[in-house]
């Protein structure tokens, strides 16, 4: 198992990440460093990524997010 997850990680080296941070419209929604920090992205030093906070019952983030 630990071999295909490595393998695996050597296909996604060139690609990008996004995360959507959903939820921003509600109390306690996590901040962009909990998102980074619960995901782990901070160690992905061969891929580029960000994160786009989003509602998206007010449509908010979604757009921007697609357009990057």
């Amino acid at each position: 198992m630990l071999m295909w997850s490595r393998r695996q990680e050597e296909e996604l080296n060139n690609s990008t990440l996004l995360v959507f941070a959903n939820k921003q419209d509600m109390p306690g929604a996590m901040t962009e460093v909990e998102v980074t920090e619960a995901l782990g992205l901070s160690t992905l030093r061969q891929r580029t990524w960000t994160i786009f906070k989003t509602s998206a019952v007010k449509g908010e983030g979604l757009t921007e997010g697609l357009d990057w």
